[in-house]
């Protein structure tokens, strides 16, 4: 009798323990930050809204030196296009999964905190739209990868998710936190980059995959038919479980 006792009160202890780690898990918050000093931080970058066939499109990613103004040592994740196509996305997108906290299955509220650098002035005037005012910064997540694929009905590479139809639209994977228009007054024969700080609440939840998988997805949607460079300097996100 005893001995019956003692197990019914180790698998009560036990089973309480599993409840109460299951419940701490869903009721946790996960902060990330990536900062592109220390190179790419597993983001990758992609580029989608146009045509296979443009020429002289200049696109160009990767880990590059700050522009000298900044005077700021070390390094960003530089995105160019020029974009002829009048909606060229430019976008970093990363894997989150369980080892990084995310609990499958769990819906999220996500903030995110993006540090770039823009040499896009205020006030310029440009073919299609001002280089800096008609360029959208987005961001927001999805429980699948984000991928570029061509859609042969309209000849575009186009998102596998919803990034917000046009230049300012919000999509499911992505919602508009502003422009990239760097406070500098237009003129200048060399426009100098900027560092700017945006932050911003994606306009959606997102549920993470039954595998416990989460893609985050940054970018500019583009409405200015120029060429734009940014630098992403750093990225921080918390997911916060809806109850």
């Amino acid at each position: 009798m005893r001995r019956r006792l003692i197990i019914a009160m180790v698998v009560v202890v036990a089973t309480g323990l599993i409840i109460y780690a299951a419940l701490t898990a869903i009721s946790s918050s996960v902060c990330l930050e990536f900062d592109f000093r220390d190179g790419t931080q597993s983001w990758e970058a992609g580029f989608a809204e146009y045509a296979p066939e443009m020429d002289g499109m200049q696109l160009e990613e990767g880990i590059r030196p700050l522009p000298a103004e900044l005077e700021i040592e070390g390094t960003g994740y530089y995105l160019k296009g020029m974009n002829h196509s009048d909606d060229l996305f430019m976008f970093l997108k990363r894997r989150l999964g369980t080892e990084d906290g995310v609990v499958p299955g769990q819906e999220y509220r996500i903030k995110f905190t993006i540090v770039f650098a823009s040499n896009a002035p205020s006030g310029a005037v440009g073919i299609g739209g001002a280089p800096g005012e008609s360029v959208f910064l987005k961001a927001g997540a999805s429980p699948v990868e984000p991928k570029v694929y061509l859609d042969s009905d309209i000849h575009l590479y186009i998102m596998s998710v919803d990034k917000g139809s046009g230049n300012s639209g919000n999509g499911t994977a992505a919602s508009v936190i502003g422009d990239i228009a760097n406070g500098l007054p237009a003129g200048t024969e060399n426009p100098l980059y900027v560092s700017l700080k945006r932050q911003h609440e994606h306009e959606y939840t997102i549920t993470a995959s039954p595998d416990g998988e989460l893609w985050l997805l940054v970018g500019t949607d583009s409405g200015f038919e120029g060429l734009t460079g940014i630098y992403y300097q750093r990225i921080a996100v918390t997911l916060n479980p809806v109850k």
